[in-house]
């Protein structure tokens, strides 16, 4: 199953990267297989420093923000209590984790994780359809390069309804604010 949520890294000068990221995970939670792309932050932070912290969220605007690589300002962090990480203190649970293992052979690598810590700060507000919405449309904003225009367009007019049906304020925000992103790479791949 992949679990939605956010992954900290750092790099060698210990300047913070917060990504999105779906870890392949059971429900144990002991160990799971992170698939960055070779050419992330977070794939490059991995190879030099093989340690992270994987968060469960359910702030979508920082996922949102996140996705887009927008700086997700004021981040409320502190130091990770067993690796050399940081945790984000608007989480619900965080993973501490070591990589055992790196498959470089496709451009998707595979990075084996063990989970060495877990903490929790605050129960997860619960499902809500304006925020897997917002999820969905992270997901497509991360991928504008990859997918036609026109299927992007169709899915995020969908995911609007829902937003709009059942969303408060942070999803609306985090909804236009993807949206707003996937237009502009839609005018300047069309230049």
């Amino acid at each position: 199953m992949i679990l939605e949520g956010i992954v900290t890294t750092l790099d060698q000068a210990g300047r913070l990267n917060v990504a999105p990221m779906g870890p392949i995970v059971d429900e144990a939670m002991s160990s799971f297989v992170l698939r960055p792309f070779k050419t992330s932050q977070t794939y490059q932070n991995l190879r030099q420093r093989p340690q992270g912290v994987f968060h469960v969220v359910d702030d979508v605007l920082l996922l949102a923000e996140a996705a887009i690589g927008l700086p997700t300002a004021p981040l409320v962090t502190r130091p990770a209590e067993v690796i050399e990480g940081t945790i984000l203190e608007d989480a619900c649970r965080w993973y501490e984790f070591e990589i055992d293992d790196f498959d470089d052979s496709q451009e998707r690598t595979t990075l084996r994780a063990r989970v060495v810590h877990t903490g929790r700060l605050r129960d997860f507000f619960g499902f809500n359809r304006a925020k897997h919405a917002v999820l969905e449309a992270a997901i497509l904003a991360t991928r504008v390069h990859l997918l036609p225009a026109a299927e992007i367009a169709t899915q995020m007019d969908a995911l609007a309804i829902l937003v709009e049906k059942t969303g408060g304020d942070r999803e609306r925000t985090a909804f236009t604010l993807l949206r707003d992103y996937i237009e502009g790479a839609e005018v300047s791949e069309d230049s």
